[in-house]
């Protein structure tokens, strides 16, 4: 799987992202279609899925941070020509997410409650919540399975597979998502739990395809375990990489759930408004987020294979795209903001502030992936803790501060505008950063 330190590196990005846009495309598409119809319930189930998000995405992101570091290790691996380890450490991996994510479902599910009041939730909302999350945390295993596996195949190159399996993903959840919340084909209408439940299933039929890919075309999952001392070793190596990137990955959902208890002392219409545009906004990373996700196999490969010219390349490439890819999607939400609003709610409170969010923040997308694209360097050159400590700079040092300081200052302006100059302060330091430590490590003397 060398493939990615031979070709030009424009052309192995572009023939890297361009599956990986419809894949990307498809993964919002899962939670904006979910928004869409849960928002035809009411105002309380759409504020019971804003409470959830926070969590749920911490908790994904900690799966995805584990499935990452086994992505950079195995890439590492193929990139040096070393199939047999690569294979070894895969299939071990997957035991440790098990065992991984199995824990963190019963401690959700022990402390939800607790959890959800504190965020902000109550009555109905709390409710709603509690119903949706149960579903959630039971499917777990599978999610966490399922995020892994996509991650390594992604790791092989083989973009076009990964990107299929996130598309069918969507396409399933779609078919399932208003059957089971409201009801169709003789099965009864759940509601919110239907949302939860079309996630898990649909992500359970992905798992056991990109088994069989990577089984029967990689020959990446299957490989016996001889023994406890090996398990152990390629979990030191994945959690060597991976642990830095859990670290990391909780630092946005905390900042989400700090951010989304400020909201909540707006009222529950401004906490809906602010779960809608969560989802809306991610639209405009979905061409930069298809590069983003090949940017870690690519740098691991050719880190693996002792290419930092290509690694620097990249970086300057990825730079350049990054800033004005940007602005074009910020100067698009800008104009579009009210039609986007429209989309999802009747309520003029929940557009006003749908609308506000959108025209403050857009301004910093661009500036935000470019931050990402630093940090996905650090960890194909196998540096997580330089990584993490960009996310530290950007959640702890500027978000939540700034967040906190605007609020009290001007209401919601001033909480918007926070985080708009945290992404672009963010952006800076990655870019000096990175820089500084990719010129390293092409020229150690």
């Amino acid at each position: 799987m060398a493939s990615l330190t031979e070709q030009s590196v424009s052309r192995t990005i572009f023939r890297l992202a361009l599956p990986m846009l419809a894949g990307t495309f498809a993964i919002n598409a899962y939670n904006l279609t979910d928004a869409w119809f849960v928002s035809r319930l009411g105002t309380n189930p759409l504020a019971a899925m804003s409470f959830a998000m926070p969590v749920t995405m911490l908790l994904g992101f900690v799966m995805m941070a584990l499935g990452s570091g086994t992505m950079t290790v195995v890439a590492h691996a193929l990139g040096g020509g070393r199939h047999a380890k690569a294979a070894r450490i895969t299939t071990h991996a997957v035991l440790l997410m098990l065992i991984f994510s199995s824990v963190l479902a019963l401690a959700g599910l022990a402390g939800m409650d607790a959890l959800f009041t504190r965020l902000g939730a109550s009555g109905e909302a709390l409710r709603l919540t509690r119903d949706f999350m149960t579903v959630w945390y039971l499917g777990m295993p599978v999610m966490g399975l399922q995020n892994m596996l996509g991650v390594v195949l992604t790791s092989t190159g083989n973009t076009r597979a990964s990107s299929a399996l996130m598309v069918a993903g969507t396409l399933v959840n779609l078919a399932l998502a208003p059957a089971l919340i409201f009801g169709a084909a003789g099965l009864p209408a759940m509601g919110i739990r239907g949302a939860a439940l079309a996630t898990v299933l649909s992500q359970a039929a992905v798992l056991a395809l990109t088994a069989r890919v990577l089984h029967r075309r990689h020959r990446l999952l299957g490989s016996a375990v001889t023994s406890f001392k090996r398990v152990l070793v390629s979990w030191r190596s994945v959690l060597g990489m991976g642990l830095p990137a859990v670290y990391s990955s909780i630092l946005t959902p905390l900042s989400a759930a700090v951010i989304t208890r400020i909201v909540a002392g707006y009222g529950e219409p401004a906490v809906a408004a602010l779960g809608v545009a969560g989802r809306i906004e991610i639209f405009s990373f979905l061409v930069p987020m298809s590069v983003g996700m090949s940017l870690t196999p690519f740098v691991a490969q050719n880190y693996g294979a002792g290419r930092m010219d290509r690694i620097l390349q990249a970086r300057r490439l990825t730079t350049v795209f990054a800033l004005g890819f940007g602005l074009l999607a910020a100067a698009g939400l800008f104009l579009t903001a009210g039609l986007f609003a429209d989309l999802f709610t009747a309520d003029p409170a929940v557009k006003a502030v749908l609308v506000k969010y959108i025209r403050f923040t857009c301004f910093g997308y661009g500036c935000l992936e470019l931050h990402r694209y630093s940090t996905f360097f650090m960890n194909g050159i196998q540096r997580p803790l330089y990584s993490a400590g960009l996310n530290t700079l950007r959640i702890l040092a500027l978000l939540i501060p700034l967040a906190l300081l605007g609020s009290r200052l001007y209401g919601l302006d001033g909480l918007f505008a926070g985080r708009l100059v945290s992404d672009v302060a963010a952006a800076a330091a990655g870019l000096y950063v990175a820089g500084r430590v990719l010129r390293r490590a092409a020229n150690p003397s």
